[in-house]
């Protein structure tokens, strides 16, 4: 169960009053908190319908704002505010790692808080926002947080992958390569190691809960080290 206190915090910072709240637990709950109970349902399929009802709202928004944009500068605008980071940053922004339900083991290694749970567990209330007060609730939702990132020029929430690859094409080099090292951990919590190599310049490796995070962690290191970008996480 979700403690009132945090359960009332959670809410105001999303902007909504779920009417049941077993749908709000299933839409924190990872699959690590189940153990060996297969019938507690945790939030993948939350998560599953989230990701299309968050798509749908922003694309719709996008269509608003741009009316003039073509289908590719779009796309561009949509893959940004759909993306893992994206969601992962808006999960902070809820303090969603307060109240997201985890397995005791992975409560104590900090898990609650990795990008990818996050991000997971962000759509999965949009998901829950959507069954338990339709698609104008969870648009309210979406839009309270996403609104001010929408008109954002794409060059300023490039991805590290991308920023990597531009800047090796503006030198004329050969594109990054990239390769996983190796991975540990459960399958469920599994942990990347990726490096990326550039011709003439030392390897960089990243990890994360996914190959293409481990990448994308390979390329910023890469970006930072040489200079390339500024650390403005810090």
């Amino acid at each position: 169960m979700l403690h009132p206190e945090r359960r009332t915090l959670f809410e105001e910072k999303l902007g909504y009053r779920f009417d049941d709240e077993k749908r709000l637990i299933e839409a924190l709950t990872h699959a690590s908190a189940r153990g060996d109970n297969k019938r507690m349902p945790d939030n993948e399929r939350l998560e599953f319908l989230g990701d299309r009802v968050l798509g749908l709202v922003i694309a719709d928004r996008l269509g608003q704002i741009f009316p003039h944009a073509n289908e590719g500068e779009l796309a561009k605008r949509f893959n940004l505010m759909v993306r893992m980071e994206t969601c992962a940053d808006v999960a902070k922004i809820w303090k969603l790692g307060d109240v997201v339900i985890v397995g005791q083991s992975e409560m104590r290694n900090g898990v609650c808080e990795k990008p990818t749970i996050l991000a997971n567990a962000c759509e999965a209330v949009i998901g829950a926002v959507y069954l338990d007060g339709g698609y104008r609730a969870a648009k309210t939702v979406v839009l309270k947080v996403w609104e001010p990132m929408l008109e954002i020029e794409p060059k300023q929430l490039i991805d590290p992958k991308s920023g990597l690859q531009e800047w090796a094409q503006g030198l004329q080099l050969p594109l990054p390569r990239y390769r996983v090292k190796h991975q540990s951990g459960p399958d469920h919590n599994p942990e990347f190691f990726a490096e990326v190599v550039i011709e003439n310049y030392d390897p960089a490796t990243g990890s994360g809960q996914s190959k293409r995070l481990a990448e994308q962690e390979a390329a910023r290191t890469f970006l930072l080290r040489e200079g390339i970008w500024r650390d403005e996480r810090n």
